[in-house]
């Protein structure tokens, strides 16, 4: 049986931590201990005195905190998001329709469905009056009204209207869909969107 030194470990566990202890690079020298040696930590550096520090603003109990000059500035609606995009169609065409000028070829009413029964319906007609070599087609979404449902998560106004136009832009339907805007108010206003496609190829 290997014989015990001071410090709790025998000589061939001693042969061992030196064998181990010579494969290791130190951090630096200082940190250097020997086995069973304590663990311990250099002490904090006293901070220079003559060190300048920040001043600390004075702040009074009540008084109101200083205004950033960088305002947060809100999301923009839906509306204004149509209405500053690029134009995608002919100008002229672009003019007459947003001023209401443009007859629909089409409609579809959304009114009454749910997401699951709008997305397709929307897709086969996009689909069947592009087929048919219709340009304009109008989408009636509804507003939305505020109402509430008694829910513990809140119903978010107009989901159709907000849901609609990512349809239009995404797969399958962004590839022949070449605009969306919202309709004049005698087609709807904001209630309903031109949708304005592409040409046969």
């Amino acid at each position: 049986m290997a014989k015990k030194t001071k410090r709790g470990l025998s000589a061939e566990d001693r042969t061992l931590w030196n064998r181990v202890a010579k494969t290791a690079t130190p951090l630096n020298h200082a940190s250097r201990r020997t086995p069973g040696e304590p663990f311990t930590t250099k002490p904090a550096r006293p901070a220079d005195p003559g060190a300048e520090r920040a001043p600390v603003p004075t702040f009074r109990l009540g008084e109101n905190a200083v205004q950033s000059s960088a305002l947060i500035q809100p999301a923009p609606s839906l509306s204004r998001h149509l209405a500053m995009a690029p134009v995608r169609m002919d100008h002229g065409a672009y003019k007459k329709m947003t001023r209401g000028k443009l007859k629909p070829e089409g409609r579809l009413d959304l009114h009454g469905m749910t997401l699951a029964q709008a997305h397709p319906a929307l897709i086969r007609f996009i689909a069947d009056a592009h087929d048919a070599g219709k340009r304009l087609v109008l989408v009636i979404t509804g507003k939305g009204r505020d109402r509430d449902s008694g829910d513990p998560i809140p119903i978010r106004r107009g989901v159709l209207k907000h849901q609609v136009p990512s349809w239009l832009h995404a797969p399958p339907l962004g590839a022949i869909v070449l605009d969306i805007r919202e309709a004049h108010q005698r087609h709807g206003g904001g209630g309903a969107y031109y949708v304005y496609l592409k040409r046969r190829g």
